[in-house]
């Protein structure tokens, strides 16, 4: 790669700050899309000795990259999508990771296709923080920016995801505490 194709890369990958997500922080700034990566990869890296077996430095690479497409398409909130932006999102974010150097491209595709198989430790990691975070950030937002459905959302949201572990299970239930405590 060459340093041009690096800057490239960075340049698009910029777009991510800029990018509003439908959370907001706790002062009721809205969030962005680069500010839900870094904080799912620091979840990552803070529960490396949960999972001594994984490879933690594989999940958070998935955490850094899974937002990637929304460089392109904005982001869109998951009680909204519809398969259509899943398929837009994944076309031009497939268009573009194939046009990277090689080595570039491969990494992120391999890394691509096993989140979105589910199939390791490492991609059902990776799918729970991702999920997780967005709870999390939810329950640090004051109620008056949530909408109806999050307050339903947030007590049942991502319990099939995280089953697969006793300690996300368990950190599942402690974030739906929050939500309640919150909520009354």
């Amino acid at each position: 790669m060459t340093p041009r194709e690096y800057l490239e890369i960075l340049h698009v990958s910029e777009k991510l700050k800029d990018t509003p997500r439908h959370c907001t922080t706790t002062n009721k700034r809205t969030e962005s899309v680069a500010e839900h990566s870094w904080r799912v990869s620091l979840m990552a890296f803070l529960l490396r000795h949960e999972f001594p077996d994984a490879d933690m430095d594989k999940v958070i690479s998935m955490c850094l990259i899974h937002d990637l497409g929304e460089c392109f398409t904005g982001d869109i909130p998951t009680f909204v999508k519809t398969d259509d932006d899943r398929r837009t999102e994944d076309i031009l974010l497939d268009n573009w990771v194939s046009a990277l150097p090689p080595e570039i491209s491969a990494d992120m595709a391999s890394l691509y296709a096993e989140m979105n198989e589910q199939k390791t430790p490492e991609s059902r990691i990776f799918k729970a923080l991702d999920k997780l975070e967005a709870l999390v950030q939810h329950n640090e937002s004051p109620l008056d920016t949530w909408s109806e459905n999050e307050y339903e959302l947030n007590k049942t949201y991502a319990f099939d995801t995280v089953a697969f572990s006793e300690w996300l299970t368990d950190l599942r239930k402690e974030i739906l505490s929050d939500t309640l405590d919150k909520i009354q």
